[in-house]
């Protein structure tokens, strides 16, 4: 049977589309942000247009957005191939689709309008928070439903990460957003002070670790192997992987709370859970990159393979950065500083993006009915890669510089105990770092829209070879009657 009518391609491929088109237009938010902490009448002097409403834009957009997107594609992708069985319904998958579609144009209205619960990747106000929930619990039946009839007895490790991290948002997004609606759009937490706090950053680095990780390892576990063509080098070690990651990430979430009002013994408990998480982090990352024992030639010819072995060195990177930065005496110096934002798109754009971009590029021949690697361009995937690597380079470093600089400046202290520098001091010393943040972002960009071209030129390339297959055909007909 035609892997076509066997599996439900469709759906993976408008949630493909929708990674790309969202990808660029979060980013593109993300660019205008940057530039705006350069160049502040480029808010118009609109509402709308302000930092404080487009900086969540951004991070719901490529968080949810793209990432959700690049989420749903591959883990139904997945599922389908691995367990060697069609999704449970096509209704139920469309359903999911355009959903998670509508949740995303709803943000897109309502953020900027400063409809918010000013809580970190939890702003959307609560009919938008019932939506999600409703829809994600449509995504839980549709993946769990296809695992349940698998035509293989074994359910493939990456399945496990997805299934992980599908179950996990599940509980922390209902949790955290459980509020009392006084309007259509506004809500208040039934949480309040402190405990609406680790509640909120019991969601909030969970977002991180189970949204942007565990569910990102499942595509590292399944793209990396089909594109190296080689084994996962150690199955055990990513089944060890998986639940020493379950069992440590839920802890980590007080980090974000050193020096607040948070108990000290919940804070250093959320330190110490932090350090601990190198292990299965590296134990993952390792894992991936071992898998390319005997085929690290691959590396010269394959840029979709790049992809997706950089993504591991950042995720290799921020994991580590992550709990260095948890300590306390460290965290002193690198809070509210742009240190975090550098930490921060190292994973999202190093690791979260740069693995998604690898499966999408790997999975478009596929679901165009091409061969695996059929692509218009695989130099323009060449120019891509470096584009991104060179972008999320120049973002990164010129954070952690800013970061560092602002940190040793905020603390800095002249003999009589009074501060030796303003705040805007700070903020003018930082602009060189703003000017190469917004460099390197518009650059990332860039590689965005060039693998837009290039999948675009993909789908071309495809109907003209179903065409040309088609006319073959019926020459094939015509001579036989």
């Amino acid at each position: 049977m035609p892997e076509h009518s066997q599996y439900n391609y469709r759906v993976v491929l408008q949630f493909t589309i929708a990674t790309v088109f969202w990808g660029i237009i979060g980013m593109a938010v993300g660019v205008l942000i940057a530039a705006q902490l350069i160049w502040p009448a480029l808010n118009f002097d609109t509402a709308w247009l302000t930092y404080g409403r487009l900086r969540p834009l951004h991070t719901n957009g490529v968080v949810f957005a793209f990432g959700g997107s690049a989420l749903m594609a591959t883990s139904l992708f997945v599922v389908q191939r691995t367990s060697q069985a069609r999704l449970i319904s096509d209704k139920l998958a469309s359903f999911v689709f355009w959903g998670w579609q509508a949740i995303i144009v709803l943000a897109v209205i309502t953020l900027p309008m400063g409809m918010t619960t000013s809580k970190e990747y939890a702003e959307l106000e609560w009919p938008i928070s019932i939506l999600i929930a409703i829809v994600w619990v449509a995504y839980a039946i549709l993946f769990f439903g296809t695992i349940a009839k698998r035509q293989q007895r074994h359910i493939y490790v990456a399945n496990w990460f997805f299934g992980a991290f599908i179950i996990a948002v599940a509980i922390l997004h209902i949790v955290n957003n459980l509020a009392i609606p006084v309007t259509a759009g506004k809500s208040y937490s039934i949480y309040a002070g402190t405990v609406d706090a680790m509640v909120q950053w019991w969601w909030g680095h969970n977002a991180v670790g189970f949204f942007l990780t565990a569910g990102f390892l499942g595509i590292m576990y399944y793209f990396v192997p089909k594109q190296a063509e080689r084994p996962v080098y150690s199955y055990r070690l990513s089944v060890v992987h998986f639940w020493a990651l379950i069992a440590v990430y839920v802890w980590a979430g007080p980090h974000h709370l050193h020096y607040s009002a948070l108990p000290d013994w919940t804070q250093n408990l959320g330190m110490v859970m932090s350090i601990i998480l190198i292990a299965p982090s590296w134990g993952g990352m390792i894992n991936g990159i071992m898998t390319l024992s005997g085929a690290w030639d691959k590396l010269r010819t394959d840029p979709i393979l790049k992809f997706l072995v950089v993504s591991l060195s950042f995720y290799g990177m921020a994991t580590f950065e992550g709990p260095m930065m948890s300590i306390k005496s460290v965290n002193a110096l690198s809070h509210m500083t742009d240190w975090t934002v550098g930490h921060v798109h190292a994973g999202a754009l190093g690791w979260v993006a740069m693995i998604s971009i690898g499966a999408v590029y790997h999975m478009m021949p596929i679901l165009y009915g091409l061969r695996p690697g059929q692509v218009y361009s695989v130099k323009l995937i060449d120019l891509h890669f470096w584009m991104a690597t060179i972008g999320t380079v120049l973002y990164i470093v010129s954070m952690w510089v800013n970061g560092l600089m602002q940190g040793l400046m905020w603390r800095a202290v002249n003999d009589d105990g009074t501060l030796t520098y303003t705040f805007m001091e700070s903020i003018e010393a930082s602009q060189s770092g703003y000017i190469v943040r917004f460099i390197g972002g518009f650059i990332f960009l860039g590689g965005m829209v060039v693998m837009a071209w290039n999948l675009w030129k993909t789908r071309e390339l495809a109907l003209r070879e179903a065409a040309e297959s088609s006319q073959d055909t019926d020459k094939a007909r015509e001579a036989l009657a």
